[in-house]
């Protein structure tokens, strides 16, 4: 299969651009989100550092796990997204964003990040971090992706607590629930995208055993 083939670069590029633009709407809001993206915003909020870089060095230790669970091209194409997002991200600080209250710019944002994280998942890449973690864990144990994020990405905004007001606490939190609902209601086409993505070590090598058995009778 051609790890890149032209739709499904497209597409990559699509989810990456749309988590982009929901980023900096609620980087602009004070909003902090979940996952390792959400984890960047927040040290960028207390040690005044870029989100962009932030954001991918977090999440080289994931790539470690993402190969050896995961496979090389599920790997490459986090990688891959990684990168484009923090391009964009970077990019994008330097454009006017329209002004908003912080509620609609945490809704809009929210929801960006919701669509274009379930469209990185359906084309099997992802943003490292948890959600490496959640779409194994999908593969795996059929657990569902958007509640395994929610969890995780729970205990992110709890730690972003630190660097925000209260009130950006709560739309935090709301960010959260309307990302991770999105991923839920994505949920099975998710699994059907990433169905042979994530396929255990074990299962493949029973399945490499069987077929050597049936050739050899």
């Amino acid at each position: 299969m051609n790890s890149f083939a032209p739709k499904r670069l497209g597409m990559i590029v699509l989810g990456c651009v749309l988590v982009s633009l929901g980023l900096l709407l609620l980087r602009h809001a004070q909003v902090v989100t979940g996952g390792t993206a959400g984890l960047a915003l927040s040290l960028s909020y207390l040690l005044q550092l870029p989100f962009a870089g932030l954001f991918f060095v977090i999440n080289i230790p994931f790539y470690i796990f993402s190969f050896m669970r995961m496979g090389w091209s599920f790997t490459l194409s986090t990688i891959v997204s990684v990168c484009l997002v923090s391009l964009v991200s970077s990019l994008g600080a330097f454009l006017p964003l329209p002004t908003m209250p912080a509620l609609v710019g945490t809704v809009i944002g929210s929801v960006l990040c919701g669509l274009g994280l379930s469209t990185l998942f359906m084309n099997r890449a992802s943003l490292g971090g948890v959600n490496i973690v959640a779409l194994f864990l999908q593969q795996r144990f059929g657990w569902n992706p958007g509640m395994v994020n929610f969890i995780f990405d729970s205990m992110v905004v709890c730690i972003g607590f630190y660097s925000v007001g209260w009130y950006e606490a709560i739309l935090s939190m709301l960010s959260v629930v309307i990302v991770s609902s999105i991923i839920s209601y994505f949920k099975q086409r998710i699994a059907n995208g990433n169905g042979r993505v994530a396929a255990p070590r074990q299962e493949r090598s029973k399945a490499a055993t069987q077929t050597t058995e049936a050739v050899s009778s």
